[in-house]
């Protein structure tokens, strides 16, 4: 058994490798360098109730329950103009909104991939993949290529299991949830039989570290939410999880990747309130607590909000929406080119909805990140098709 066998099939599970040590002795990376984290949104949001057309009148046709009302001072849910075209479900009113005033946040509508299955598992595949679609691979993710291409660029994926995008890296990235505090999987006595196991083996300290990561990352999070806060608990989920993802991609790591599930939305989806407002809510406060956390090191800092793909345009009987194709990519960061809709467009109309029932992908996300990737790191054109094979990088000067 292999060091990485070791951790993931015994005393590191959730927490994984000792890499992942919260002293940051082994992934120490220098500070004001540039980070990066990837947030997917799996299930499909529906990016017309976030990022709302409504000079559309379409719209307003084709969503009779889901619609949201056409920006109106005396209307607080009313769509929050964001320019002649677009406006902002107004529950992202104290989180998003700011950030797009300071110009820390840009929204790519009409993006997307060219599946077009509509199947959430393959969507999200051969996104994770960004690889062609005709030829890609279930054992090489965009950003484990990517992070073959960096030097000095730590990665860490905050998820139970290592996601698509991470595998295929050559070299062990590590994983971890933080959707909870991370807690031993053995009591002290199991820990001794551990450690007495490998005792003098070239793992003791392999183990030593697995074994010891929970409680340290435990303790050491714990306080750091404490100071964040000033000592009041989130009442959020997503923002308590992004707060402990600030601290590590504050401290230790510069590539990261996080999802966050619920975003299929079939029947009663709703416009200002129920399930899909909740999500953009809670997602929101936790994207403006990430940047909080960060302090200083948001200028520093990109994050993008994908999803598989948008939803139908127009609402089913149930009052939700179905599988679509383009969506709405979100791009923040404390120097980011934001305030702003940016991208290819259309006309938001009958006559300009593919197969009469979803946006069309005007801006493919390979060549979207290529362009945004390559500008962040500096990669030369042979590195990024490498991470994005056949990929035309776009730059839409994001960053």
């Amino acid at each position: 058994m292999n060091r990485r066998e070791f951790l993931l099939t015994a005393a590191a599970a959730a927490a994984t490798l000792p890499a992942l040590s919260f002293s940051g002795k082994l992934f120490a990376a220098p500070t004001s360098s540039p980070r990066f984290l990837l947030v997917f949104l799996r299930g499909g949001y529906d990016c017309n109730n976030l990022l709302v057309p409504y000079a559309s009148d379409f719209y307003y046709e084709s969503r009779p329950t889901l619609a949201i009302a056409r920006p109106d001072p005396a209307n607080p849910n009313s769509a929050i103009a964001l320019d002649a075209q677009w406006g902002l479900n107004p529950v992202l009113r104290d989180s998003l909104l700011p950030l797009w005033q300071r110009k820390q946040i840009a929204f790519v509508p009409f993006a997307g991939t060219d599946d077009l299955s509509r199947s959430h598992f393959e969507t999200q595949n051969n996104i994770e993949a960004g690889q062609p679609s005709a030829a890609h691979s279930f054992r090489s993710g965009f950003l484990a290529r990517l992070s073959e291409q960096l030097t000095g660029v730590p990665a860490i994926a905050f998820t139970k299991n290592l996601p698509l995008s991470f595998q295929g890296a050559g070299k062990d990235i590590p994983n971890i949830s933080m959707k909870a505090e991370p807690k031993a999987r053995f009591d002290a006595r199991q820990s001794s039989i551990l450690s007495d196991m490998y005792k003098e083996t070239p793992l003791a300290a392999a183990t030593a570290d697995g074994l010891a990561l929970p409680g340290s990352i435990s303790d050491d999070l714990r306080n750091e939410m404490v100071k964040a806060s000033g000592g009041a608990p989130s009442a959020r989920s997503f923002a308590t999880e992004t707060r402990r993802i600030a601290t590590l991609m504050r401290d230790q790591y510069r590539l990261g990747f996080v999802d966050v599930g619920g975003w299929d939305t079939h029947v009663n989806q709703g416009s200002v309130s129920g399930g899909l407002a909740n999500n953009l809510r809670n997602l929101g406060e936790g994207l403006a607590a990430y940047a909080e956390a960060l302090g200083d090191e948001w200028n520093n800092t990109t994050v993008v909000v994908l999803s598989e793909f948008g939803r139908t345009f127009r609402e089913n009987g149930d009052k939700g929406t179905d599988h679509g194709h383009g969506t709405v990519h979100w791009v923040l960061g404390g120097k980011v080119n934001g305030g702003r809709i940016a991208g290819e467009q259309a006309s938001v109309n009958a006559s300009g909805l593919l197969q009469n029932r979803d946006y069309p992908v005007l801006n493919n996300y390979r060549d979207v990140l290529g362009g945004l990737l390559g500008r962040t790191w500096g990669l030369s054109g042979s590195q990024l098709q490498h991470v994005f094979p056949q990929a035309q990088p776009k730059d839409l000067q994001l960053v």
